[in-house]
């Protein structure tokens, strides 16, 4: 039976995991990275310590807590994986040194070669509270440059947002926003019908498109 690694030991072959299905740009099934991270003797829930760290540290976040959920890589969480593989405390035993491993591995240093600094920006938002002010700020500019009457598209909110969060965080934080009184996601119709325009306003299960963001807030 394979001795216990160190919870930091975990977290870094984990990110590694994740970083290499998902490229730390598209959400991955939680199932399957349970799928590739597991070992030999152990089980799924041995794995829980490590997740609930790393969703704390904000180095990744997850669309549920069902095994079907998505998990998506942040820019902390490439951080993280990076200086995790150069501490020369880290270091891999024989049980996980498997292929997937090992050809996760030299991907990652085949891409990132001085690239991970390069994708890490120092505006990158990594809260729910730094996403809050920064689209009420953006909410105010855009009504006030657009005369918008309080109803900004939110198409146009998120491309002036831009990549400082992916598009699964934009939506998510958006609706705890609404959730919060805060603003109303509301429905009705772009002037011009542009398709790239419609894809990037949002859809809830509840209550389908949604193309404008009204502020409730004085």
């Amino acid at each position: 039976m394979p001795t216990k690694e160190p919870l930091a030991a975990r977290r870094t072959r984990l990110l590694l995991i994740i970083w290499n299905i998902g490229g730390g740009e598209i959400g991955v099934k939680k199932s399957l990275i349970n799928a590739r991270v597991k070992r030999k003797h152990e089980k799924i829930g041995d794995y829980e310590e490590a997740f609930k760290d790393l969703r704390e540290a904000e180095a990744i976040t997850l669309s549920s807590e069902k095994r079907s959920g998505l998990v998506y890589l942040t820019s902390k969480g490439l951080q993280m994986l990076d200086e995790g593989l150069r501490n020369g405390e880290f270091q891999f035993d024989g049980s996980q040194i498997g292929s997937r491993v090992g050809n996760a591995l030299l991907k990652w240093i085949r891409n990132s070669n001085g690239k991970v600094s390069q994708t890490l920006t120092t505006d990158q938002i990594q809260s729910y509270e730094q996403f809050k002010q920064l689209a009420l700020d953006v909410y105010h500019r855009l009504n006030r440059d657009y005369n918008y009457d309080r109803l900004v598209p939110i198409y146009h909110l998120r491309r002036e947002i831009g990549k400082k969060v992916t598009r699964f965080q934009f939506d998510d934080w958006l609706l705890e926003m609404q959730a919060h009184d805060i603003l109303q996601l509301m429905e009705g119709s772009l002037p011009d019908s542009d398709p790239s325009k419609i894809e990037d306003s949002m859809t809830t299960e509840l209550s389908g498109w949604r193309c404008y963001v009204k502020l409730l807030l004085p």
